[in-house]
């Protein structure tokens, strides 16, 4: 149909003597004051100018931005249609698995096949699959790509058949970079030009951390990837119009802090404010001291302090990152003519926005900083680690986690003599000085136990040993200054004689080639290869529990003895069990802290106080002496960095090595399923399905609960991506199917095969079920026999007595990486309900997507406050559309009273209504391609 172009907003735009049809926003200011709207809400705007049609979207959603309320609760939906999408594997295969699995649905239905095809321009960046299973010498990349390769051939297989047989849908292949990375230095356009027409580049991606994005002025967030199928297919993403909470920053980083130290900063304080579902907004005039870099690392953490989007202006420096990034003059000179005709462009003269909240920070404020030891908001100064280690060791002693620590004995480790403040030898201020928090001669469990490696190395392991020091994730290797910072520290503690401890597991695994390009011009290599930094490939490795393994020794000695050691990484995420399950604490650090951390070997040094070691001098030697100014790191960078870098890295960019160029490719535009596939296997949502949904909601009556959960449970705990156990339903499931244990990978890279996936939902080893004290893992009980059994094997034995399940949960339930099978997989188990005190934003999306029923315990109440055990009967009633309330019956086995109580239904919008109404977006997008919805 015609564009309706109810505000007369259909314009030209001039640029270098092309015209180009743009949606003009001030078309719409003599009745509204849309100047003074955020910059993100600007970019919703023009979204729903351009795609106005007069029924998916229609002149009052437009109007309801363009009259946006700051202080008014989110009410209105808006229907949000981004520009492309943007996929990792991990979370990419099952994607593809399900549109294959589509089309083979819609032939069955009596449909043509081919039009399951992505609508919009799809990215899929292969970068989740790699795993440090070589460390430490100049051949670990070489070796862990090959068997990457080994390991993942039939998924790269399928993958670059979908690259043949779906329109749209482009592949970047292995050991290229992270997807997040390759995004920002060259994916992304800021605006886009297609038919004719320029608008705003936006996106959604099939990983939280999509939010990187948003340091480059580009508005895009993380979605599961059951939505980004449905953007995919040309569904709008239905959603909210949010809060947006602005964040005034000023002044400059000081001497010594970081652009991780900033992050964590602004992490910790948007996490203690409450941005959940709302988008942040950064302003001010410290903008103007903020790299581009530095900007996308904040953007990066938009999930780990809880807000849809954490946004940046398009202004100068952004320019001048794209320009330094080889995209085109004509790009770049679009990007500035559109962004200042809409509105859209940040100077010194731009009027400061409307904001429904406003937080402040001087940049001069932040100090050096660690987070951890289970979540990224929980930052700690870096003067304080050491004791705040202490303190969470002897926590554990104290049984604080439900799991035995045997504590040994209560013993002390050795501080060195304060040192005097000081200055570096330029003169130029240290990090550490003026801080000199003592920490004295503390007291802390202490269990040493001999190890000895097989290269004959004999040390003696102690909880709180680092084993894992990993410069790695997209967080920060995308920033040259903390790269380039690492590569200083490295330099200057070979050169005073230091070395790792033998116990650490050192890896560098960069965001981009560009990084490791940089990083050898600098002549940096050689010394972080000295320190065991050596490249192992180029991805998302520790990050998301790709860690590999540790060394036989060292593992046996920590789970024969229950070790509590530690990992510290330069990532964004460090939740239990998510980097290795040998490991109980880990910290995020900037990749410098990394290094210095493997140095050191422990979490209680005191790098304030305490030595590093002793130099070839005999001299102790501390962390301020071998870290780098910032005049030291702008001057590498100045000298290293080049702008042919990223043109020749990215010259091609998807043709990949040999290796990929010889993958055989399956033919033909529906998938030959290989019924003895252990990676990809026919997606079973649609395998009943029928043409028409049904009239209305069943009802679900006698229901048991599967887990019993606390707060803060993620989509780790609930769909863990890391490595498989030998004794799990998953690994014993692989051993039945003739896979070796060493070939087990883990359960990230085979998110295409549901029957794994399924034996591994809530089967993290760290997850605690209620339900089942004194386990950890995926345990539960089966009730009403009150056997405790894999909760795998109890919900087979539900379904088999057609008995329906639930789950219950504390706040933040499903807080994390916006992983599609933390829904699929409870779905598949049987889970139709889940009752918790609060969602994360995505997670609560995703479980409507597949058709569970969120529902939220009404404020003040809890599992606790209203005394459910768990073990009881649970009837809902009957669910009606638009219903925002719901009561439940939980019926005690042991006859007593029954307990009745409310609950919120969070199905938020009409559109989900219409998804859970069909038993899912991609059976409601799929009838809808049928003709039947």
């Amino acid at each position: 149909m015609a564009h309706p172009d109810s505000f007369g907003a259909r314009g030209k735009l001039v640029v270098a003597g092309r015209e180009l049809e743009i949606y003009r926003l001030d078309a719409l200011q003599a009745r509204y004051d849309v100047a003074r709207l955020p910059y993100s809400l600007k970019i919703l705007l023009e979204n729903l100018l351009r795609h106005e049609d007069g029924q998916v979207v229609t002149a009052d959603d437009i109007e309801a931005v363009a009259r946006w309320d700051a202080k008014a609760e989110p009410t209105q939906e808006i229907r949000f249609t981004p520009a492309r999408v943007l996929m990792q594997d991990f979370t990419g295969v099952p994607a593809i698995v399900d549109l294959a699995s589509m089309r083979d649905a819609m032939d069955r239905l009596g449909g043509d096949a081919t039009r399951i095809n992505p609508q919009v321009p799809v990215d899929l960046v292969i970068d989740h699959s790699i795993q440090v299973d070589v460390f430490g010498r100049r051949e670990a990349f070489r070796l862990n790509a090959k068997r990457e390769f080994e390991r993942n051939r039939e998924r790269y297989a399928f993958l670059r058949w979908g690259q043949e047989a779906f329109d749209n849908f482009r592949v970047v292949p292995p050991n290229t970079g992270i997807c997040h990375q390759v995004n920002l230095e060259y994916l992304a356009t800021v605006v886009h030009e297609r038919d004719g027409r320029a608008f705003p580049d936006t996106l959604v991606g099939t990983d939280s951390h999509t939010t990187m994005i948003n340091g480059l002025g580009v508005l895009g967030w993380g979605v599961g990837g059951i939505e980004a199928e449905a953007a995919m297919l040309g569904q709008p993403i239905s959603m909210l119009l949010p809060q947006v909470v602005g964040f005034r920053l000023t002044g400059r980083l000081p001497e010594g802090a970081t652009a991780t130290d900033l992050v964590l900063t602004v992490t910790q304080m948007l996490r203690q404010k409450g941005v959940v579902g709302k988008f942040v907004e950064f302003f001010g005039e410290g903008l103007r001291n903020l790299p581009l870099a530095d900007r996308a690392t904040i953007g990066n953490m938009a999930p780990e302090y809880g807000a849809t989007c954490g946004i940046f202006p398009v202004d100068r420096e952004t320019l001048r990152y794209l320009e330094f990034t080889g995209r085109p003059r004509q790009l770049i000179e679009l990007v500035e003519a559109y962004c200042r005709a809409q509105g859209l462009f940040h100077d010194e003269a731009s009027e400061e926005a409307v904001y429904s909240d406003v937080l402040e920070l001087d940049l001069g404020d932040v100090e050096p900083s660690i987070a951890g030891p289970r979540r990224p908001q929980d930052r700690i100064a870096l003067r304080d680690a050491a004791k705040d280690f202490v303190a969470e060791l002897r926590e554990l002693a104290d049984n604080g986690d439900d799991r035995p620590l045997d504590p040994g004995v209560v013993g002390t480790f050795p501080a060195s003599d304060p040192p005097a403040p000081g200055d570096h030898a330029d003169g130029s201020p240290d990090p550490t000085a003026g801080h000199h928090h003592a920490v004295a001669v503390s007291e802390r469990p202490t269990k040493p136990v001999p190890v000895r490696l097989d290269d004959g190395s004999e040390f003696q392991l102690d909880h709180g040993a680092i084993v894992i020091s990993a410069i790695t994730s997209c967080t920060n290797t995308s920033n040259p200054s903390v790269m380039v910072g690492a590569g200083l520290v490295a330099k200057k503690a070979v050169e005073r004689g230091l070395a790792r401890k033998p116990w650490v597991k050192t890896s560098l695994a960069p965001g981009s080639k560009v990084v490791t390009d940089y990083l050898e011009r600098a002549g940096l290599v050689p010394y972080l290869e000295q320190l065991g930094f050596a490249l192992v490939g180029y991805g998302c490795t520790t990050c998301i529990g790709n860690s590999g393994p540790l060394p036989e020794p060292i593992s046996r000695a920590i789970q024969e003895n229950d070790l509590v050691v530690c990992s510290v990484l330069s990532g964004n995420r460090n939740f239990e069990g998510r980097i290795h399950p040998d490991v109980r604490m880990n910290y995020l650090a900037s990749p410098p802290l990394c290094v210095a951390y493997a140095i050191a070997g422990r979490m209680d040094v005191d790098l304030y106080n305490d030595p590093l070691g002793v130099g070839n001098d005999g001299e102790p030697v501390y962390l301020r002496d071998i870290w780098p100014t910032q005049q030291e790191i702008q001057a590498e960078i100045e000298r290293a960095i080049e702008s042919d870098m990223y043109r020749k890295e990215y010259a091609a960019v998807f043709e990949g090595d040999e290796t990929w160029r010889q993958l055989p490719i399956p033919r033909g535009a529906r998938y030959e399923w290989d019924p003895a596939s252990t990676y990809v296997k026919r997606a079973p949502y649609f395998d009943d399905m029928a043409p028409e949904p049904p009239s209305e909601f069943e009802r679900v009556e006698g229901a048991r609960i599967l887990c019993l959960l606390g707060d803060s449970v993620t989509t780790d705990h609930i769909s863990p991506a890391g490595a498989i156990k030998l004794d799990s339903p998953a690994g014993r499931y692989l051993i039945e199917h003739g896979v070796e244990p060493r070939d087990f990978n883990s359960y990230g890279s085979r998110r295409g095969n549901h029957e794994v996936m399924v034996r591994g939902t809530f089967a993290n080893v760290r997850l605690r079920n209620r339900l089942a004290p004194g386990t950890e893992g995926g345990f539960t009980v089966k009730l009403p026999e009150g056997e405790e059994t894999t909760i795998y094997e109890a919900a087979v034995r539900y379904a088999e007595q057609g008995v329906p399940l639930g789950v219950l949960a504390g706040r933040e339930y499903g807080s994390g990486s916006s992983r599609d099978w933390a829904a699929k997989g409870p779905r598949l188990l049987g889970v139709r309900f889940v009752i918790a005190q609060s969602f994360e934003r995505i997670h609560r999306s995703n479980l409507v997507g597949m058709g569970i029923l969120p529902l939220e315990f009404m404020p003040g109440e809890s599992v606790e406050t209203l005394g459910l055990s768990g073990r009881e009967r649970y009837d809902l009633e009957p669910l009606e559309e638009g219903r925002r309330t719901l009561r439940v019956r939980a019926t005690p086995d042991d006859g007593g009273q029954p307990i009745e109580f409310e609950t919120r239904v969070r199905i938020d919008t009409p559109n989900e209504w219409l998804y859970y109404r069909h038993g899912g977006i991609l059976q409601y997008v799929l009838r809808r391609l049928l003709g039947t919805a």
